[in-house]
């Protein structure tokens, strides 16, 4: 605890890694958890598929679950 699983456009594998150790500090000092409990990873999809199988398939159908949809804060 916590998996964090990241779904994105594909990036260059350095910018990954930024991204990556930015969201492990994050909740290392605001989730209060020990390094040896986080898991990340991140699954790209090209444009084509990011309509289908991530906004509809996964966004839209846990909209109750969302804390920013579409770039809109919801909390």
């Amino acid at each position: 605890m916590p998996y964090i699983a990241i779904k994105a456009y594909p990036k260059d594998e350095e910018t990954k890694k930024r991204v990556a150790e930015k969201i492990n500090q994050v909740f290392l000092e605001e989730w209060g958890c020990p390094q040896e409990a986080i898991s990340l990873s991140i699954d790209e999809f090209t444009p084509d598929e990011w309509e289908i199988k991530v906004r509809q398939g996964e966004v839209l159908t846990n909209k109750d679950s969302m804390l920013i949809l579409e770039g809109k804060k919801i909390y």
